[in-house]
């Protein structure tokens, strides 16, 4: 079976969650090759995390430039991992870096590039990639027709495991001098506290511009804390200053696809919807029995939040206990 390259996605506490969903996609249509970009030692950090997690193969890009340049690395990497391997696709994440350099990417190797897809699947020799449009209301499945198909893939989306292979690291030469990209001078990660990465949460606890105020956002806190997940807000809520902006969920903010996706307060407008419905249990609760998210809730609840979330509150902090 030809590869399958995914772009490894990681921090300082080892793999993200989604490259292991991302793993789990190549398997289905390949062998599972990862890419790791870095400084010297990143894919020997890596290696037994991606060998465990399906990666048959671990292409080593690593160079002092490599760790400090922004994007370009991470293209050129893949290019020439795509030189080494003649792959069947190309698999990245679906996040704000994974999208630039999926189109990157595509540009450099005049290949097509299916983006934010759901799921990912093998017709005989064609890739083909799922995606939910318009706001959820279609979904479309697509193939690539010219070159190498680059497909980004939402997290969360992809459910199952590949099976462990052998990791074997392969050295990558991938000449960075005098290339032309901005360059990290320092990092400063956003606090996130106890709480889980929301783009990767099991659950996710939304509060929209029904919670009122940010000191009222301690209702919403307070369940996703007692069942053990992140917290979200609407863009309404974000730009009525209720929520920081990095916690935004919506097609202009962190898209999520969580087990269970509570959203307190949010009317439902098709901009929400966009980065939430394919979570897969969606409860609602919102005094607006028309309101929007109800149409594509599982569970809904017509009432008042601050009494409402409260008692999901208390019963979920009693069972965690019992």
């Amino acid at each position: 079976m030809s590869e399958v390259l995914v772009l490894a996605e990681y921090g300082d506490a080892g793999l993200r969650k989604v490259t292991g969903e991302l793993l789990a996609a190549a398997s289905r249509i390949g062998t599972p090759a990862a890419v790791v970009v870095g400084a010297p030692g990143t894919a020997q950090r890596l290696a037994g995390e991606l060998a465990a997690a399906g990666a048959a193969k671990v292409y080593a890009a690593e160079s002092d430039q490599a760790a400090t340049l922004l994007t370009i690395p991470a293209v050129a990497a893949l290019h020439a991992a795509a030189a080494a391997s003649s792959p069947a696709a190309i698999l990245l994440a679906a996040t704000v870096d994974g999208r630039e350099v999926a189109g990157r990417l595509a540009v450099r190797l005049d290949s097509g590039l299916v983006a934010d897809a759901i799921d990912v699947t093998a017709d005989g020799a064609t890739v083909v990639a799922t995606q939910s449009i318009f706001g959820g209301a279609y979904t479309v499945r697509s193939a690539v027709t010219r070159g190498v198909p680059i497909v980004s893939v939402r997290a969360n989306s992809i459910d199952g495991a590949a099976d462990p292979a052998a990791g074997e690291i392969v050295a990558l030469d991938v000449p960075l001098d005098g290339v032309n990209a901005a360059t990290i001078v320092a990092r400063h990660p956003e606090p996130s506290g106890d709480r889980p990465d929301l783009s990767a949460a099991q659950v996710v606890v939304s509060g929209g511009r029904g919670v009122g105020s940010a000191e009222n956002f301690a209702v919403v806190e307070a369940l996703a804390d007692a069942l053990g997940g992140a917290v979200g807000a609407s863009r309404a809520a974000v730009d009525s200053g209720y929520y920081p902006h990095q916690f935004q969920v919506g097609q202009t903010g962190t898209t999520v696809s969580p087990q269970l996706y509570i959203a307190l307060g949010i009317s439902g407008a098709i901009q929400h919807r966009a980065g939430m419905q394919t979570s897969k249990t969606i409860v609602a609760v919102n005094k607006d029995a028309e309101a929007p998210i109800f149409e594509i809730s599982d569970f809904g609840v017509v009432g008042d939040l601050f009494k409402v979330a409260p008692q999901l509150t208390s019963a979920a902090a009693a069972r965690r206990q019992g």
